[in-house]
């Protein structure tokens, strides 16, 4: 129930507040093989100069009365490990769609059940655009007002979602 969430492409938020963690993946393939390498950080007990899990975990239970025991690395390591193994089995079994609306549901970038966040395109007083979702090749995806939806790509745009800015190059 603490308000986790991800950000597009590799973050992982504190509501939309604080990053508390990220995700890093390389792939490479070989003749007819994916080669993945994941990586994976939280800052689980480090409270300065932000907010670390096992303050999540402090601040719930003063809220509401419970009595969560801190997480420790290794057991959060654990824990990750198993998800992510099941999450993996999912996406081998059924594809992206598998595994997206989980990854939707706790998307940061959604800030009603149906509804995306809204940012401006190429400047700060440019046309607004709402993210929408998640293109077949992991890249974000905007619908622009009379424009239709479009794939927007890091390495060939500059974003800045701390200002909900997108900006094509």
């Amino acid at each position: 129930d603490i308000e986790l969430r991800v950000k597009w492409p590799n973050d992982i938020y504190y509501s939309d507040l604080m990053k508390i963690g990220g995700v890093l993946v390389n792939s490479t393939l070989i003749e007819t093989t994916f080669h993945i390498l994941i990586g994976f950080g939280f800052n689980v007990n480090n409270s300065n100069p932000t907010i670390c899990i096992n303050d999540l975990i402090a601040k719930f239970n003063r809220e509401e009365g419970t009595e969560l025991k801190p997480l420790s690395a290794d057991c959060l390591i654990a824990r990750t490990v198993t998800v992510l193994e099941r999450l993996i089995e999912i996406f081998q079994e059924k594809g992206p769609n598998g595994v997206l609306p989980q990854y939707y549901k706790y998307w940061v970038h959604r800030i009603l059940c149906f509804s995306g966040k809204q940012v401006r395109l190429r400047s700060e007083d440019g046309p607004l655009a709402w993210i929408v979702g998640i293109d077949d090749y992991g890249y974000l995806q905007v619908h622009e007002e009379g424009k239709g939806v479009e794939s927007v790509h890091p390495d060939g745009n500059s974003f800045d979602m701390l200002r909900n800015l997108i900006v094509p190059k």
